[in-house]
């Protein structure tokens, strides 16, 4: 049992991942001892706690024109001339076939 002191309410929370071990009452009990003496932490009031809102999105930004993932196999010459040019390898394999793009006219 999990005590909520905001609301008065105690909580039963059960876990059905039997690698879970819940804390005992008592060991509960001394958890939220050491808590309460934590001078370095204090429980949120409850017109506090209503004010706070979500962090938003996190992670990176979504990209106007996501990638697609494909499954491709290249010659091992092909990759390694692309490697074999530093950091941004990847980048440039991409930009590659665009740049043949432009100046072949696909059917």
């Amino acid at each position: 049992m999990w005590p909520n002191r905001r609301n008065n309410v105690t909580l039963e929370i059960m876990s059905d991942n039997p690698k879970v071990i819940m804390p005992t009452d008592e060991e509960d009990a001394a958890i939220n001892r050491g808590i309460a003496a934590d001078p370095d932490t204090y429980e949120v009031p409850a017109e506090d706690f209503k004010k706070l809102k979500p962090l938003g999105q996190r992670g990176r930004p979504r990209s106007e024109s996501p990638k697609v993932l494909v499954s491709i196999r290249y010659d091992a010459d092909i990759v390694e001339s692309f490697r074999s040019t530093g950091d941004g390898w990847q980048m440039r394999m991409n930009n590659a076939p665009r740049e043949w793009l432009k100046s072949h006219a696909i059917v």
